[in-house]
């Protein structure tokens, strides 16, 4: 039994993961509140999430919710639906010029149990290009985290997202790193030492510069070596593709891409590349449309990407 007084459940039956993520936080609220104008309420991002967890929870493993909404949601969860909470204050804002992850002022990792939410998940920028000393001060709190999941009986599933200072996401020579970035993150925190169940993790090619896809830097064959190679990193960790905010069309086609590739990865978690089409619609017509679309496209989408894998 763990200090927290729960078993710790067995990866293998997590696995694979069909995730949905529903965690944004501040970023979201401000869409949803340009998108309904003058029909804003304070309560519409909860509202947003609830429709989600709803809708989709019935056709996913797992649906990740934030630290700070997320504990009004956990009833919404339906039978066979995994609970897992964010350990972030707000999802990808950070403290300082250094990227390093607020923690929730209000939830501590030993609540998690007393909620019966058996997944934390957790994510820190992580350039491995940067100074040495700032990334093994990022590195002690993954680790930290690391070993207060394991002592409370939780799983942990780690999302490192990588950059670079020097180099600008979206253009042609980031695009020509970002395979070695992904790689050299994915090695470092499947330490055993950080203690990481799963590791949620970016596709490492930007399909914008892949042939068939974009401007052509990457070879389709250079694409499929370059998922490989990443992959390999993770070694005996199971690891999960992120949508990080891609159109759905490009993140179905890189999960398949992964397969052809012969990648053995262990599923997905997939957030705005499913549910934010649907922003706008929630403004223009409300709650009942809102609903409507994510029972019906959300809904398909979700089992599109199942069927991908």
């Amino acid at each position: 039994m763990s200090a927290g007084g729960s078993t710790k459940i067995p990866v293998n039956d997590l696995l694979p993961i069909y995730g949905v993520a529903i965690d944004a936080g501040s970023g979201l609220e401000a869409q949803l509140a340009k998108a309904r104008g003058s029909s804003a309420k304070p309560g519409d991002l909860l509202t947003f999430k609830r429709a989600v967890v709803s809708a989709l929870g019935p056709y996913a493993s797992t649906v990740l919710v934030d630290a700070c909404l997320g504990p009004g949601l956990l009833d919404e969860y339906p039978v066979g639906c995994t609970r897992m909470m964010a350990y972030e204050a707000d999802v990808y804002h950070v403290s300082d010029a250094d990227r390093i992850t607020i923690l929730p002022e209000k939830l501590n990792i030993s609540d998690f149990s007393g909620l019966d939410v058996p997944l934390l998940k957790f994510f820190m920028y992580y350039g491995p290009n940067d100074d040495v000393a700032l990334n093994r001060r990022k590195q002690d709190i993954v680790q930290g985290i690391g070993e207060q999941c394991s002592q409370n009986g939780l799983r942990f599933l780690m999302e490192p997202l990588v950059y670079d200072r020097d180099i600008a996401q979206g253009t042609a020579e980031y695009a020509r790193l970002k395979p070695d970035l992904v790689g050299h993150a994915t090695k470092v925190f499947a330490d055993p030492r950080f203690k990481v169940d799963v590791l949620k993790v970016e596709i490492p090619v930007d399909l914008a510069f892949v042939q068939g896809f974009g401007r052509p830097i990457f070879s389709r064959l250079q694409a499929l070596t370059a998922f490989r190679s990443a992959a390999a990193a993770a070694g005996n960790v199971p690891l999960v593709y992120l949508s990080a905010g891609v159109p759905f069309d490009w993140f179905e086609a890189s999960l398949k891409m992964a397969g052809d590739a012969g990648v053995d990865f262990s599923g997905f978690m997939c957030g705005r590349a499913i549910w934010s089409d649907a922003v706008d619609l929630f403004g223009q017509k409300g709650e009942d449309a809102l609903k409507g679309w994510l029972e019906d496209v959300g809904v398909r989408r979700l089992k599109r990407l199942i069927a991908a894998l």
